[in-house]
């Protein structure tokens, strides 16, 4: 496993030591401060062939996303076997795959980026951990803190889907519920953390949550035999899958470990009722605005304004992808549409990127040999109440 070289300014390109924990750059002028990307020495490892290096790394006493341990930073896992999900071909779109993220340890792709956060917390002696959550990612700190012994300080609406709060809670973190949005959670951690001594790690205020993340771009590319598909499809609340994706993209590249230079298409896909990176593409904005009375049964995708939307935008542009968003009618239709027709129960923002899929054929943007990859980034069942009631379904009468 690496060594760190430094953390590098997303923002302003300062390069600040990884010695000890850092949230954003510290070195920004003006708000809001940039977030820091992990960088590696990987000169050891160019033009390696992957496979060698993977089934050398994969004999070890861990799986799943540390697999990739060579391109992740040097620390002992705190691991519950999360990555390396399958990659389900379609049963009516014979170019098109879904990742099931929903087969992580407490189902969702937040298993990912927990995994590393919690592993690089315990590393450097971190005591206290606070997050404001849309809901997956309170159940995955939970979960992860437990088994490193950590304190988890979790944040959420309270209007989260059940199954979240109820994880969290049995997982033994402090839970609270907030009246409002992840938003509201986030001032919350922000306004308490010093005086507590909670460190945040909310969405790209910390390193290593990219890092977790960025495990699905090798996963995709490896599951398709080390080569990009035409576009990727990435639900996106606060955007660190896609921006995680993007850096693994660039690493592989360096590396010399995919076939290929032309990158896929990224596109990012929200809710219409929560839509502020798709309004900013539109409107061919560098950020996006604060977005108004968000609400959309797609818990994950209700996030009003992400730390890292100007991130998310350069790279949607820089793919020659698009952001772009769905009704929730639309997402409805498609979680029954691939119940009936694939045996999948997606999750809300999983069918937020199925749905937009079909629009792309429709409007000829995409055609049916074009390789993409859908991201079903939660387990469906995590959502019970939330689609039961977005299908008008009453709860059973107990006998």
């Amino acid at each position: 496993m690496p060594s760190i070289a430094f953390l590098e300014c997303a923002r302003c390109h300062a390069r600040i030591s990884a010695d000890i924990p850092q949230t954003v750059c510290p070195q920004c002028l003006t708000a809001p401060a940039g977030s820091l990307f992990v960088r590696y020495d990987l000169s050891t490892l160019k033009s390696t062939d992957p496979r060698n290096v993977i089934e050398r790394d994969a004999a070890g006493p861990w799986s799943g996303m540390w697999r990739y341990r060579s391109v992740l930073p040097s620390a002992d896992p705190v691991t519950l076997g999360e990555g390396w999900t399958p990659m389900l071909k379609s049963r009516r779109h014979p170019a098109a795959w879904l990742k099931e993220e929903g087969a992580n340890p407490t189902g969702s792709f937040k298993a990912r980026g927990l995994s590393m956060a919690v592993t690089m917390a315990r590393h450097y002696g971190l005591k206290k951990l606070a997050v404001p959550s849309a809901g997956n990612a309170a159940g995955a700190l939970a979960a992860y803190a437990a088994a490193a012994q950590i304190e988890a300080y979790i944040f959420m609406p309270r209007d989260v889907p059940f199954a979240n709060y109820v994880e969290a809670v049995a997982y033994g973190a402090h839970v609270q519920l907030v009246d409002g949005l992840i938003s509201d959670c986030a001032r919350v951690v922000s306004e308490r953390k010093q005086q507590e001594g909670w460190f945040d790690i909310s969405t790209l205020k910390e390193p290593f949550r990219v890092e977790g993340k960025k495990t699905m771009g090798y996963e995709l590319v490896e599951q398709l035999g080390w080569e990009y598909p035409d576009a990727v499809f990435y639900p996106t609340g606060g955007g660190v899958g896609l921006i995680g994706m993007w850096k693994a993209f660039e690493e592989m590249e360096q590396l010399g470990w995919v076939r290929g230079s032309k990158r896929p298409r990224m596109i990012a896909v929200q809710s219409t009722g929560c839509a502020p990176v798709a309004r900013a593409f539109e409107q061919g904005e560098t950020v996006s605005t604060m977005w108004q009375d968000a609400a959309t049964f797609a818990a994950g995708l209700r996030v009003p304004k992400p730390y890292g939307d100007a991130i998310i935008l350069d790279i949607v542009r820089a793919s020659g992808g698009l952001a772009m968003a769905v009704s929730d009618d639309e997402i409805l239709a498609s979680i029954l549409d691939w119940g009936r027709n694939e045996g999948l129960f997606l999750s809300p923002e999983g069918a937020s990127v199925t749905a937009a899929y079909d629009k792309l054929l429709a409007s000829g943007y995409l055609q049916p040999s074009d390789r993409v990859v859908l991201f079903n980034t939660g387990a469906g069942l995590k959502y019970t109440d939330m689609t039961a009631a977005a299908m008008k379904l009453k709860g059973l009468a107990s006998n």
